[in-house]
C-alpha cells in the first residue's frame, strides 16, 4: 500500500502525471497509478509539482544576533523543502545550530563560516585569529551530514585590513575537506578580480548579480575577464538576493551576454522576509520570469542544479528512487510589482505561488506534508 498518491499533477513542461510515494521515496511516476494508498492528493491538472525547492543561501539560525529566522517559516511554509544556512554559524555555535535544525520539519544544512564566531558581528574576519583551523576541522568531522560546505565573506566591511588572506585560508581548509566553498562578494577591497582568480571548479560566487562597484561587469559594462575565466573553470554563480545584493540591471545585462546563474537563492532572513525586498524564494524566482527566463530554467535552478552543486544525494530530481521531497505550486496569472536591492521596480504578469511542501523523513521512512496558507485558500486537501 502506498503512503500517498498524487493524482493529475502538472509538470513544468505541462505534461500530466501521477506520483506514488512509499516510505519517503518516489516509488512510481506514470500517466495513471492504481492501487491502494493511505492518502490521495488530486491536483486535477490545475497545479504544478516539481522536486522540492532548495534555497541554497539562507540565514536560519534562530539564535543569531544579526541575521536570523525560523527554518520552517522560510522552508516548508513557503514551499521550500531544503534550506541551507550560508555562514550564520561558526564552529563555536555549530552544536546549538545542529540541535535546533533537528527540530525543524524542513531539511536544514549548513555552510560553516570559516570564522569561529560566525555572524556574531559583521566583521567576523577582521581578526584573523577567528580562523581556528583545528576547531573548524573538528566541527566538520563531527557533523558530516549536516555541514555541506564552507562559507567565507570577502568584502571590506567583513575582512577589515586582512584583504585576500581569509580566502587563501579558506582554500587551504577546502583542500582537506573537499567541500564546496561559497564566497560572498561585496564592496572592495579585496577586488573581485583578485577573488575570482583564486577560485576553482565547484566554488560558488554568491551575490553574483549585485549592483555594487565590485560587480561582475567592468566600467565599460563588459564581463570581467576574471569572471569569464572563472566560469570556464567551472565556478558556480549563485544569486543570493538579500537586501543589498541583487540588481535587475546587472541580471539583465548578464542575460544579454548569455551569462546565467546556476542557482537562484534568496539570502533570506527575518528582516528582508517581512520588509522585503526578498519576501520568499518564490518571490525571487518570480523576478526571473520578468527577466525572460523560462519556467524550466528557474525550476532547475532551485532543484536539480542546487542538489548537484551542493552534493545533496537523492534530492533535486523527480524520478523513481529519489527522496519524496516535492513542491506543489501554481504559476498564477496575476500582475505583481517586484523590487530589487537597488530600489528598481519591475512588473511581472505571472508569479510562482507555493501551495504545499512534501518532505521525506529518512529516519522514519515517511513523509511530512505542509499545506501553505495559499494552498488552503485553493482548496488543497489530502483525502484518506
Amino acid at each position: 500500500m502506498y503512503d500517498l498518491i498524487i493524482k493529475n499533477a502538472k509538470l513544468i513542461d505541462e505534461s500530466v502525471t501521477d506520483i506514488a510515494i512509499e516510505q519517503g521515496k518516489l516509488i512510481a511516476i506514470a500517466n495513471t497509478i492504481t492501487g491502494q494508498s493511505r492518502r490521495v492528493l488530486d491536483l486535477q491538472t490545475k497545479h504544478y509539482v516539481s522536486s522540492g525547492w532548495i534555497d541554497s543561501h539562507t540565514h536560519c539560525f534562530a539564535h543569531s544576533p544579526i541575521y536570523h529566522d525560523e527554518p520552517d517559516l522560510i522552508g516548508v511554509k513557503a514551499g521550500v523543502t531544503v534550506v541551507v544556512d550560508a555562514g550564520s554559524v561558526g564552529a563555536i555555535d555549530a552544536d546549538e545550530f545542529y540541535q535546533l535544525a533537528q527540530q525543524a520539519n524542513t531539511h536544514v544544512y549548513s555552510f560553516l563560516n570559516i570564522s569561529k564566531i560566525g555572524l556574531l558581528r559583521q566583521n567576523e574576519l577582521a581578526d584573523i585569529q577567528n580562523i581556528d583551523v583545528p576547531l573548524f576541522d573538528t566541527t566538520l568531522a563531527k557533523y558530516p551530514d549536516f555541514i555541506i560546505g564552507i562559507k567565507v565573506r570577502m568584502s571590506r566591511s567583513v575582512v577589515g585590513d586582512n584583504g585576500i588572506e581569509p580566502l587563501v585560508k579558506a582554500k587551504e581548509i577546502q583542500k582537506k575537506s573537499g567541500l564546496p566553498l561559497m564566497i560572498h562578494v561585496g564592496n572592495n577591497p579585496p577586488d573581485l578580480d583578485e577573488i575570482a582568480d583564486l577560485l576553482t571548479k565547484g566554488d560558488i560566487i554568491t551575490h553574483c548579480f549585485n549592483g555594487k562597484p565590485n560587480q561582475i561587469f567592468d566600467k565599460e559594462n563588459n564581463l570581467r575577464e576574471s569572471i569569464k575565466r572563472a566560469i570556464e573553470r567551472g565556478v558556480i554563480l549563485d544569486i543570493g538576493h538579500g537586501g543589498e545584493s541583487f540588481s535587475f540591471a546587472v541580471a539583465e545585462r548578464a542575460k544579454c551576454l548569455g551569462v546565467y546563474p546556476n542557482t537562484i537563492s534568496s539570502d533570506i532572513y527575518s528582516k528582508n522576509r517581512l520588509q522585503g525586498p526578498v519576501f520568499s524564494l518564490a518571490n525571487v524566482m518570480t523576478k526571473f520570469i520578468c527577466l525572460g527566463y523560462s519556467r524550466k530554467r528557474i525550476i532547475d535552478s532551485v532543484t536539480h542544479n542546487a542538489a548537484q552543486i551542493l552534493h545533496l544525494k537523492n534530492k533535486g530530481v523527480l524520478s523513481v528512487g529519489y527522496d519524496a521531497d516535492l513542491t506543489i505550486f501554481d504559476v498564477k496569472q496575476q500582475a505583481i510589482s517586484l523590487l530589487d536591492s537597488e530600489g528598481e521596480i519591475r512588473q511581472s504578469d505571472e508569479q510562482f505561488i507555493p501551495l504545499a511542501s512534501i518532505v521525506a523523513d529518512a529516519a522514519k521512512h515517511s513523509i511530512r506534508i505542509e499545506i501553505t496558507e495559499e494552498g488552503s485558500k485553493n482548496g488543497l486537501r489530502i483525502s484518506n
